[in-house]
């Protein structure tokens, strides 16, 4: 395995064991909730937005570590964010998630972690979960994401 893959391991690893923002925020302004059927990683995702700035983060639930790191970097990544930022994140993280390996794709700092996921098709709902439940909030959908 290669230096990059072991960093990149090891940062999934310690966001599972000791995920960041794992709270749920007392008044959130946006709230969504993100299923996925096929494996049962189930989260809900707190956002507190003033205007147009993510000030505040959390989200609780359960899941796989690939689904529970995701989550938590998003997290951290997202504070601070002005929603704009936020979603074209999102878009550059679906993109890094999906795109065919030969595609170079965009450095994203510590969430180039999961890069790797788009060798398993089947690994890449378990990373962008967190993500689609991020665009539900920010569009304040009712209904429980499973994307």
């Amino acid at each position: 395995m290669s230096e990059l893959s072991d960093l990149y391991q090891e940062v999934i690893l310690d966001h599972n064991r000791r995920p960041r923002n794992f709270r749920v925020l007392e008044r959130p302004t946006h709230h969504a909730e993100g299923f996925n059927p096929l494996c049962g990683d189930h989260f809900n995702l707190f956002l507190n937005v003033d205007d147009g700035v993510i000030t505040d983060v959390g989200f609780q639930g359960e899941g796989c570590a690939i689904s529970k790191a995701s989550a938590s970097l998003m997290t951290d990544a997202l504070k601070g964010c002005p929603v704009s930022h936020a979603l074209a994140l999102f878009d550059k993280f679906q993109l890094m998630a999906t795109a065919p390996m030969e595609l170079e794709i965009e450095d994203l700092g510590k969430l180039s972690a999961f890069s790797g996921v788009r060798q398993f098709p089947a690994r890449v709902k378990c990373a962008t979960l967190a993500w689609h439940t991020l665009k539900a909030a920010l569009s304040r959908v009712t209904k429980t994401t499973t994307e």
